[in-house]
């Protein structure tokens, strides 16, 4: 047979990669570790290098550490929502900083809505930074090839990998992309689901799967693109 008329069928056969589906793992131990709105779509000039000289390791210790302390919701109305952030010990990252930049994105005008970092149980979610084999246990029976991140539980694992590195349609936006991983799998624990690119050229849903392909849309790492500029526009009005 024609290797043209073989490709469709391998394509069926390669195993389903993705993120969100919940799956059944054991956790890791989890210990302490003490500690005390970027709006831009251009790389800024260091992205690069940085992303050349950090080395992630596949593995590290395989144990997570909360990243103590914690960070107010932004001010208005809604829900507060308890979250914590862990760090695999071992990964070439400052859990402090790390803690900073998902705290950031939850509480940008932009995201998903108002989030209270703590470091103690009971929390809705935790978001993981963990090594690409952690990552492959932590998702399982996801496959995600050590490459993806996931939603397991109430974990939001997030690919120490990707974190690094980003993926090309990014287009080398390595904070953009950074903002779509934690609002990605955040939304999955608020219960939101994968959404299809709703046509070429417009704004890829934050709920697509954006690292694995981003269809025709354009990337989009926000739940709520538009909302900064129209609160924007209403306090402008208001002063009138």
């Amino acid at each position: 047979m024609p290797l043209r008329a073989l490709l469709p069928l391998l394509l069926l056969l390669l195993p389903s990669i993705g993120c969100g589906t919940p799956p059944v793992t054991v956790p890791p131990v989890t210990s302490p570790v003490a500690t005390p709105p970027s709006t831009s779509s251009e790389p800024s000039p260091a992205e690069p290098r940085a992303r050349a000289a950090l080395q992630v390791p596949y593995a590290a210790s395989g144990r997570y550490a909360v990243v103590r302390g914690g960070a107010p919701p932004r001010p208005g109305p809604g829900t507060v929502v308890r979250y914590l952030v862990e760090v695999e010990r071992g990964l070439p990252f400052d859990p402090r900083t790390f803690a900073s930049d998902v705290h950031r994105t939850l509480n940008d005008e932009r995201g998903w809505g108002r989030f209270r970092r703590v470091d103690q149980p009971p929390v809705r979610v935790r978001v993981a930074l963990s090594s690409p084999r952690l990552t492959r246990r932590q998702c399982l029976p996801l496959r995600t090839g050590g490459k993806l991140s996931c939603w397991n539980g109430n974990r939001s694992v997030i690919n120490a990998l990707r974190w690094a590195k980003g993926v090309p349609q990014y287009d080398g936006r390595l904070s953009d992309y950074r903002h779509y991983l934690i609002s990605h799998e955040v939304g999955h624990a608020l219960g939101h689901g994968h959404r299809p690119c709703p046509g070429p050229g417009r704004l890829a849903p934050v709920m697509a799967q954006q690292s694995k392909s981003l269809g025709r849309c354009r990337p989009n790492p926000w739940p709520f693109p538009g909302r900064n500029s129209r609160e924007r526009h209403q306090t402008e009005d208001r002063r009138r």
